[in-house]
């Protein structure tokens, strides 16, 4: 299931990073990899508010629909 599609709250197990290498390498900077941890805090308009590696990081709706968890 994307990352868009979870409720807050709840802890989630990142399964796969998709979109284009440039996409995916971004999104690794940012610490989601396979196998890291990332909670959602809030969903507001078409913005998501995560917690991963102890960092608050806030992400548009297309890029948390190539996170899947």
């Amino acid at each position: 299931m994307p990352l868009s599609m979870v409720g807050t709250g709840a802890s989630n197990i990142i399964k796969k990073v998709g979109g284009k290498e440039e996409t995916r390498k971004f999104l690794e900077s940012l610490g989601f990899v396979a196998g890291g941890v990332v909670t959602v805090i809030s969903a507001i308009g078409g913005n998501i508010i995560v917690n991963i590696k102890d960092s608050r990081v806030a992400i548009g709706k297309d890029m948390a629909n190539k996170i899947i968890v």
